[in-house]
């Protein structure tokens, strides 16, 4: 446009260029006019550039999407990408094209799948991210109904593949993808392999008709599929709707019928023949019919019962066994939709008033290792910075090596990260299409980067160890459980004073607390010399408890208070005990394999033996002061079924122990005696296979009595 050609005023179609900026504000000259006009055109021309770049964008996650199942962003993201869309498109109408992603619906069938036309288009649905925009579509709606009342049904969006379901006499005839939206693809066989959508219906439905659903994994399902991926080395779903769609669109159903795949029908695409003239009413009616109706539907009388409706499973959607991504809020009135129509390619009586988002994209940036208090070296991931949920992560659990390895991920991988309530954050699955071979994989430490200790993997365990106990990561926890009641019960060293001998360096490890000096502990905080003789006092009382009490303050994995005192019954002193194999231990009744391999390697760490060494230079007694051998019950395992008169269970096995025997909770062949009370459980009948020893309450009563 040159300036003799300007004309002398703005066309009246001037709108359809806008820019958004303060360039319209006002126009009063040619000169002006001319400025305004060239700045129109080099923005119009970014806007088209920046439209074409979104639809670039969409039109490949669409394909990853529905077609690939596999996407490379959550559907956050996707969402973001389609409302920029759609915003530019609302301000530039000239600029819509038919073949923009807002003119479709997800995507073209594949066709080695064979094609169904959909008779009446199984279009998809507009968004509201928050309350004041589930407000807004209201407010549009009922002004087009004539601000007349109309109640409401709430539905739980699931995070599945949408299907149409036809009938013909009463039967299943064709099952079929949304696809496009008019035309999707034929998976009958597939959905035929679902138990949960009946092949055939009673004769009073409609002579044809078509049910929508959703089909979808339930959380457990998603996890043993994607487990069993792992181990076939194949790559994870990144999530249920990926996995859903993945076992529907297979050539060979039976690897359908392998998935536990589920459905709930929510509504009706057409009938022939009278039906229901409300939702609601449809609804109970194809319930009649045998198809599965979600239970937590509900129906409203206003808008304030969907915001209750949308908080309650906002709050609780993690209880639900199945994932969901927010509320399907729908019309009631059927005829009050017909009313309201549709716009573009969505409803104008439906709505998605969808949860804040659980999942992102993001990318590893490394691997870091945390130490436990129990030892374990902890995986987790460190992440590029990245908002979810309105919550900035830059940190994600990893579970476990194994975990590491199954979902193949890798330092620099671009990941789907996921936060469900108030959990830590987690990797769910890395992007393997984004990589560049630049990535790479992740190798556990050999030994402990807290301490330099050999690490160990017990064998049948997922986790690696640290087994040194006086590993400085582990020795907070560990000394605050060997000074507490049930152990050494060292009652004036509590967790603040604990952590200020750590952090003043006057302990290590749990053994330097019997060589504290006084004039030490006079220089803490807040340590006067009469708090400090207290502190002295307690940790000299302690010296003399019983050898199990000891064995317990330890912290030896798997040895609770219970298989202390059978250890310090067996064996009567440390020194017994540390010299004991795993076969040795193996025939106590009481101990099992993982107490053993936890003994055996405890005691074989040079670091742990030390502390007993100096325990015993401070004067700790480490022997038992009874003689085992004398106990009457010494040795034998006592396991209790039934009510019992005399006494409760508790006074019972607290008498079996004191007499030296073990109390089990289950019968095995090490069990000398099964004691048998009122109204026995299902260890009677394994005693009687094992032929355990069975003694009925007065028999166990003599049995007290005699020892």
């Amino acid at each position: 446009m040159t300036p003799s050609s300007t004309p002398p005023c703005p066309p009246q179609h001037l709108h359809e260029w806008k820019v958004g900026g303060p360039d319209f504000l006002h126009l009063p000259g040619d000169g002006e006019y001319h400025l305004v006009a060239t700045r129109i055109m080099e923005n119009t021309s970014q806007i088209e550039e920046k439209i074409g770049h979104l639809r670039e964008q969409i039109n490949h996650h669409n394909y990853r999407y529905y077609v690939l199942d596999s996407p490379e962003i959550s559907d956050a993201e996707y969402d973001q990408l389609m409302r920029e869309l759609r915003r530019l498109e609302s301000d530039y109408p000239r600029l819509i094209t038919p073949d923009s992603p807002t003119q479709r619906v997800g995507a073209a069938p594949q066709e080695e799948f064979g094609v169904v036309e959909h008779p009446v288009p199984l279009l998809s649905l507009g968004n509201a991210f928050n309350f004041e925009e589930l407000r807004a579509w209201h407010n549009r709606i009922s002004r087009l109904l004539g601000n007349a009342d109309f109640d409401f049904v709430c539905e739980l969006k699931m995070d599945g593949l949408a299907v149409a379901l036809t009938y013909v006499d009463g039967l299943l005839v064709t099952g079929a993808t949304r696809g496009d939206g008019y035309r999707g693809e034929n998976i009958t066989h597939n959905l035929r392999t679902i138990r949960s959508i009946p092949l055939s219906v009673p004769p009073n439905a409609p002579p044809r008709f078509e049910a929508r659903g959703e089909v979808f994994l339930s959380k457990e399902g998603f996890a043993r599929v994607n487990r069993e991926r792992g181990e076939a080395g194949q790559p994870l779903f990144a999530n249920p709707r990926n996995a859903a769609a993945g076992s529907l669109r297979q050539l060979d159903s039976r690897v359908t019928a392998s998935r536990p795949l589920d459905i709930y029908v929510y509504g009706l695409g057409y009938a022939e023949g009278v039906v229901p003239q409300t939702h609601w009413e449809t609804m109970e009616f194809l319930k009649s019919l045998g198809f599965k109706i979600n239970p937590q539907n509900a129906l409203v009388s206003d808008l304030e019962g969907v915001e209750a409706y949308y908080q309650r499973w906002l709050k609780s959607r993690e209880e639900l066994p199945y994932e969901t991504d927010g509320v399907v809020v729908k019309v009631n009135s059927f005829s009050l939709q017909r009313q309201l129509g549709f716009v573009g390619r969505e409803p104008r009586w439906a709505i998605a008033y969808k949860f804040p988002a659980t999942q992102a994209t993001t990318r590893l940036l490394d691997i870091g290792i945390n130490v436990g208090r129990t030892g374990t070296l902890n995986p987790y991931a460190i992440l590029e910075p990245v908002s979810v949920g309105g919550v900035v992560v830059k940190r994600a659990a990893l579970h476990n090596e194994d975990d590491i390895r199954r979902k193949d991920i890798r330092i620099g991988d671009t990941v789907v990260i996921q936060r469900a309530g108030e959990v830590i954050p987690e990797i769910v699955t890395p992007v393997t299409s984004k990589r560049t071979g630049s990535e790479s994989i992740f190798v556990m430490p050999s030994t402990c980067p807290a301490c330099g200790t050999q690490v160990r993997r017990p064998e049948g365990e997922a986790m690696v160890r640290c087994p040194n106990a006086a590993c400085p990561a582990q020795i907070h926890e560990l000394l605050a459980h060997f000074v507490s009641r049930g152990a050494m019960d060292i009652d004036k060293v509590g967790w603040k004073l604990s952590a200020a001998l750590l952090d003043a360096g006057l302990v290590k490890d749990v053994a330097d607390l019997y060589f504290l000096e006084k004039e030490r502990l006079i220089g803490l905080e807040r340590m006067a010399e009469k708090s400090a003789s207290n502190v002295l006092d307690s940790i000299e009382r302690s010296k003399t408890r019983p050898l199990s009490r000891i064995i317990f303050a330890l912290g030896i994995r798997y040895v609770g208070s219970e298989t202390a005192d059978i250890l310090a019954m067996e064996f009567g002193s440390i020194d017994r005990l540390a010299r004991a194999t795993r076969d040795e231990l193996l025939a106590i009744p009481g101990i099992g394999p993982k107490a053993a391999d936890s003994v055996v390697t405890f005691f074989e760490q040079e670091t742990n033996r030390e502390i007993i060494k100096k325990l015993r230079r401070a004067g700790v007694r480490l022997e038992e002061a009874g003689k085992p051998q004398e106990m009457p019950l010494a040795g034998q395992e006592f396991v209790i079924t039934g009510k019992l008169e005399s006494f409760t269970r508790a006074e019972a096995e607290a008498m079996i122990r004191g007499r030296g025997g073990v109390v089990g909770s289950s019968v095995t062949r090490k069990t000398a005696y099964l004691v048998v009370g009122a109204d026995p459980g299902s260890k009677l009948a394994k005693a009687q296979a094992l032929s355990t020893s069975i003694l009925s309450e007065g028999e166990f009563l003599r049995l007290l009595g005699s020892g």
